[in-house]
């Protein structure tokens, strides 16, 4: 055998991190610099210092990696090499014998921690609420440049080559009949799978889908005025605001776009990171920072400190961010999909998706829903209601 074939084999993968890589972290957060406190009374500025200082309080002295690290170890771990690249990737069976593969993508500045808590929802649905016939089959792959995955030293990893990559992945696993689901990265991802149309898709589920019209989505993101003409709904409109608050305030995402290797101070102060990371969002920020201040919804300090530490330990801050300057895609624009789409709109996303523009992006559109409770780490925050959201979505395609 030579060895590219055994480099394209899918192997078992493993990983360890010594106590003496966790002691020099909670060292490095001990000894951090702090700057002065905010000169507003809000997070118009960032992650607030009396915040950050509890995160490093809990990070050096309470959080305990090795409980997140048990409940990854508990599963089972691949790699196989695409392309020339180690990627990584959960996969989990179900017993169910009919049960319908499903391959979901993280997004920045996620993880396969994101999707551990739907796992055994979505492959033993009868232990959890569901009935046989919901079961899946879960594979959850590192994207490159985040977690356990290789970092590409080239460029040309973009966002349609690790689509690209992942149909190949799902080829290695044997399935010939699968669905696929991203929010952040991943739904733009699982929308250029889509577009790429293997015909072992079927469907994709997405919660941050791709529907603004091209020239609206134009305008918006370069801050120019609304084509002449146009009216919108109420619905549209709200969206329209989400939108422009959006890409007036999303200068994290240029930075990684254009000077990523300006931010490796992120790969030598954890607290730094862990701000860096924290401000994803406006209302992921407020939630997390709650979290801390004793007020537990949605994401709890763990949690937020489980993927961050993850990110720490493998080194991928830096590697993770160049994914924006690899990226030739629109986000929120209209990418072509035909193939069966289900949407779940959760109400506290960085925007929602407008059923008529929903309709209008996705031709075959199956599902749409918007939930009561959640943000942009659906996955992450309500798993209960995303497990829901992907029995139903995809119940007619079984």
């Amino acid at each position: 055998m030579s060895v590219s074939t055994e480099k394209s084999t899918v192997r078992p993968f493993t990983f360890e991190f010594s106590d003496a890589e966790l002691e020099d972290l909670r060292a490095r957060i001990r000894a951090t610099r702090w700057p002065e406190r905010e000169t507003v009374q809000d997070q118009s500025q960032g992650p607030q210092l009396a915040t950050m200082q509890e995160v490093a309080r809990y990070w050096a002295s309470d959080y305990d990696w090795r409980k997140i690290e048990a409940t990854l170890k508990a599963l089972p771990h691949f790699i196989t090499e695409i392309d020339g690249l180690d990627i990584h990737f959960i996969h989990v069976r179900s017993k169910h014998e009919d049960a319908l593969p499903l391959i979901v993508t993280h997004g920045w500045p996620g993880s396969v921690i994101e999707q551990l808590k739907i796992v055994e929802p979505l492959t033993d649905p009868t232990a959890h609420g569901g009935d046989a016939s919901d079961a899946f089959h879960v594979v959850i792959p590192s994207m490159p440049g985040y977690g356990f995955s290789g970092k590409p030293t080239t460029k040309g990893w973009g966002s349609d080559h690790i689509a690209g990559a992942q149909i190949e992945l799902m080829k290695r696993l044997g399935y010939t009949r699968y669905v696929a689901q991203g929010g952040d990265w991943g739904a733009l991802i699982v929308d250029l799978m889509a577009v790429q149309a293997p015909p072992e898709l079927v469907g994709i589920h997405t919660n941050m889908p791709g529907v603004v019209p091209p020239d609206v989505y134009q305008s918006l993101a370069q801050g120019n005025p609304l084509p002449e003409g146009l009216s919108f709904s109420n619905e549209e409109q709200e969206t329209i605001e989400q939108l422009k608050f959006l890409f007036s305030h999303v200068y994290y995402a240029y930075i990684m776009a254009t000077r990523p290797q300006s931010l490796m101070a992120l790969t030598d102060s954890p607290v730094g990171l862990a701000a860096f990371l924290m401000d994803h969002d406006a209302a992921s920020l407020a939630m997390i920072s709650r979290s801390f201040a004793g007020e537990p919804e949605g994401l709890t300090r763990d949690d937020f400190l489980d993927n961050t530490t993850l990110t720490w330990l493998t080194t991928t801050a830096v590697s993770s961010g160049r994914l924006y300057g690899e990226n030739t895609f629109p986000f929120f624009d209209v990418k072509g999909v035909t193939i069966p789409v289900a949407v779940s709109v959760f109400p506290d996303e960085i925007y929602t998706a407008p059923r008529s523009w929903t309709e209008q992006a996705y031709p075959n559109l199956i599902h749409y829903n918007k939930v009561d409770k959640g943000g942009h780490f659906a996955a992450w925050e309500q798993p209960q209601i995303f497990v829901d959201e992907l029995r139903t979505g995809f119940r007619s395609l079984r």
